[in-house]
């Protein structure tokens, strides 16, 4: 089982080719969602990473596909830029998985 980069920067996919993880540059929502798609249907690939700035292209089908598949593991990490994660992000997810409001 392997890591997989869809990342919307040369940098990270560099930073992340030296630690051995291969992936692809992406910069529009429809090449974001044919390069998930593809590595979705990937046996061997068991982590998607993504960056967070990507992740907001198509934030619906991320966390539809994050709540119904168990496999492989989507996870955003931030860019060279930073983190532009909300502080709800977390609170979002567990609201979606069961449908009950937290505070």
């Amino acid at each position: 089982m392997r890591f997989y980069l869809i990342s919307d920067n040369v940098d990270t996919q560099l930073g992340m080719r030296l630690a051995g993880i291969e992936g692809v540059v992406v910069h529009e929502e429809n090449e974001v969602r044919e390069a998930l798609e593809k590595a979705m249907n990937t046996e061997d690939i068991a982590v998607i990473l993504m960056t967070e700035k990507l992740v907001v292209l198509c934030p619906e089908l991320i966390y539809e596909l994050k709540l119904n598949r168990s496999c492989p593991l989507i996870v955003e990490i931030p860019d060279r830029h930073g983190n532009g994660r909300t502080k709800d992000s977390i609170t979002k997810y567990v609201q979606d998985a069961i449908g009950i409001k937290l505070k």
